[in-house]
């Protein structure tokens, strides 16, 4: 059954309370309208993000519960996953902080693999002062692999414009000798699956950019592009995957040939996310596709240098709630018609 829209339940973690992540989802959420489109819950301490709402003259109503079923609809409800105090010094790099960083994501983590969330929405975090004996994941992505079904990738959205990447956090010297048949073939398929049940397209077609220099130029600048992307993708393609490339990297944006694919894919990180960001202009969501459960970040970090200071740009988190929804939707849609076509087919006539 499809719910109403402000019964989709976000759920958000609060990152590093000393960046801007509490600004930006005070902000998003001071807009009322945004109560009509879903029901947010924050993964924090109520008192905590009092204080901070007062420190930046946020004009909203905070409604502290102490166990999702006491979540109101039509609130911006704070959930009490702590009761201790915590000192607050926007802008500085504080293990203490990245401590309760991680107490919010991991609860709304379980809640998410226990459904009491439809959707995760997580603030930015610091990759740095989160790791602990208890925690030890570069960061928000590769713990959600573990906890949730399915095989994770960074895909970055705006609007039409998606990037995902065959290697995320991997030395630039390392990357090659990463790229495999079974990894490019994993991350392809990915793509193409979350492009149909995500994002409704039919018959996705994902550009992938070369590992090297102008394709290698015939081996001149390297061989991965002639000995391990273009054979896996003729057999992904003669399999029904629309994978078309290798495509050099250096002219492919700026050429605008982006725009005639549904999803590009880069070899490496800034690879894709220097040109990504160029065009998104602060407007981009990092969404974790491939999993069996919904998550979407700014495409922005804690920015220590603005935190406390009122002036953090709301948009990207604004934007990772919308797609939220969206797939959010998508996904209940195209489970109905995968599940149902005859029923689908009887609504078409």
């Amino acid at each position: 059954m499809t719910k109403k829209a402000e019964n989709v339940i976000v759920g958000i973690s609060i990152g590093d309370l000393n960046g801007i992540g509490s600004e930006v989802v005070l902000k998003t959420f001071e807009d009322v309208r945004m109560l009509e489109m879903c029901t947010p819950v924050v993964f924090a301490n109520a008192k905590i993000i009092s204080f901070i709402r007062k420190s930046l003259h946020v004009d909203i109503h905070i409604h502290g519960i102490d166990s999702l079923d006491q979540l109101v609809h039509g609130k911006f409800n704070v959930l009490n996953v702590w009761r201790e105090g915590v000192n607050i010094e926007f802008g500085a790099n504080d293990e203490n902080v990245g401590k309760y960083a991680i107490k919010s994501f991991t609860a709304a983590t379980e809640a998410l693999k226990n459904k009491e969330i439809d959707v995760l929405v997580t603030a930015p975090i610091n990759k740095y002062n989160i790791q602990s004996e208890e925690f030890k994941f570069p960061g928000h992505t590769d713990y959600l692999n573990e906890q949730l079904e399915g095989d994770a990738l960074m895909l970055m959205v705006h609007d039409d414009l998606k990037v995902g990447l065959l290697t995320d956090h991997v030395p630039v010297n390392e990357v090659a000798s990463h790229l495999t048949e079974e990894l490019i073939r994993k991350k392809i398929t990915t793509v193409n699956q979350a492009l149909k049940q995500d994002f409704r397209v039919n018959r996705p077609k994902i550009a992938v950019l070369c590992v090297n220099p102008h394709c290698g130029d015939n081996g001149v600048i390297g061989s991965e592009d002639d000995t391990v992307l273009k054979p896996t993708l003729r057999k992904l393609f003669d399999e029904g995957i629309l994978a078309f490339g290798p495509f050099s990297a250096d002219g492919f944006f700026g050429s605008s040939a982006y725009e005639k694919y549904d999803a590009v894919i880069a070899a490496y990180h800034d690879q894709g996310l220097v040109p990504f960001k160029t065009l998104s202009f602060g407007n981009g969501v990092n969404y974790t596709a491939g999993l069996d459960g919904i998550r979407t970040s700014p495409d922005h970090g804690t920015a220590y240098d603005i935190a406390g200071k009122g002036e953090a740009d709301f948009n990207s988190f604004k934007e990772a709630v919308y797609l939220a929804l969206d797939i959010f939707n998508n996904r209940n849609d195209y489970r109905e018609i995968t599940q149902n076509p005859l029923k689908t087919k009887e609504k078409q006539l």
